[in-house]
């Protein structure tokens, strides 16, 4: 069942309520209902991980555990899925990103180098920056839509697979 090996991957809740970052939004992450894992919970919460897991900013867990006390997602989860986005998967995310921005805009690809300093973050946003924005956004979008009805599907496929193996229809 989903639900089982969820919680075993799941970050540990004093864990995240004593994240310096997260200590922003103080008591509300106290609400019980933002620990809770049902479908509906898990399916907004992978759609508010994925989709913050593909924009390129900063504190990502902190824009994740806000849209989590929005909807009403689980928190844990939905802060545990930006780190899909993490300093070993970032290079050919954010590439592929790059790619879908040029064939979105139909622009042609830019051979580049990548440097770890700010001057070249700031002459890269006017060549390959529309692009790669075009594409964080749009894959965002994609895998977190993807990733809402992927659990629900998953989420109902097993109920109902449980509920035929103790024999009923």
């Amino acid at each position: 069942m989903p639900k089982k090996t969820i919680k075993r991957f799941m970050p540990d809740h004093q864990t995240i309520r004593d994240n310096k970052y997260l200590k922003v939004f103080g008591d509300l992450l106290h609400n019980p209902n933002l620990w809770h894992l049902n479908r509906h919970s898990v399916a907004k919460a992978f759609a508010i991980g994925l989709f913050f897991a593909f924009i390129p900013v900063p504190f990502q867990m902190v824009l994740a555990a806000g849209g989590a006390i929005i909807f009403h997602a689980n928190l844990p989860l939905s802060i545990a899925l930006v780190w899909l986005t993490n300093p070993l998967t970032m290079p050919v995310i954010f590439y592929a990103c790059y790619l879908v921005g040029t064939l979105l805009l139909a622009v042609p690809e830019r051979k580049f180098a990548f440097e770890a300093n700010w001057q070249w973050v700031v002459d890269s946003l006017s060549t390959i920056g529309p692009a790669f924005f075009v594409g964080c956004l749009f894959l965002a979008i994609v895998f977190s839509v993807l990733g809402y009805f992927g659990i629900q599907s998953l989420w109902r496929y097993s109920v109902i697979k449980a509920w035929k193996s103790r024999g009923h229809k």
